[in-house]
């Protein structure tokens, strides 16, 4: 079996010159960063004191989940002589808050939007997006459901 280690380097850029005397004192942005990758920009959600114009722990939840899905699925396709020419998502996810103000996250909805090369490889490239669910390593990890509407269509309509 096989391991793999991830590492990221996480800094909190929103101390105002207060650090966190008081909830509203601070700013949630942060940077996470890795060596000879471009930095990511992160914040809460706005609904938590965030920065709108950065990316949210949920939001990349969400877009971890899109992109792995994504990337099994065009693996399988490519194994299967599915040609793949198009691939686009709306992914969302429902986060409920609970009394303590604690939460977790419900579901999420991926809507893939493929385009194959040929009429003949759509009923495969639908049918693939089951297994690419069940390989994915961060769906895998999740404690609620990763649900998928599938729209499949082909270069020679």
């Amino acid at each position: 079996m096989s391991q793999h280690h991830y590492a990221i380097q996480l800094n909190w850029t929103g101390n105002r010159g207060q650090g966190t005397a008081a909830y509203r004192a601070y700013d949630r942005n942060y940077v996470i960063s890795h060596p000879g990758k471009p930095d990511v920009y992160g914040s809460a959600d706005p609904a938590f004191r965030g920065d709108p114009a950065r990316y949210n722990p949920e939001e990349m939840l969400v877009a971890a989940l899109s992109s792995c899905h994504m990337l099994w699925y065009l693996h399988l396709c490519a194994d299967a002589g599915v040609v793949v020419v198009s691939y686009s998502d709306s992914a969302s996810g429902l986060m409920t808050e609970t009394a303590d103000g604690s939460g977790r996250f419900e579901q999420v909805m991926l809507r893939p939007q493929v385009v194959v090369l040929r009429n003949d490889m759509k009923e495969k490239a639908h049918t693939l997006h089951e297994p690419a669910n069940r390989m994915c390593f961060i769906a895998n990890s999740c404690n609620f459901p990763v649900s998928h509407e599938v729209t499949v269509t082909s270069q020679d309509v």
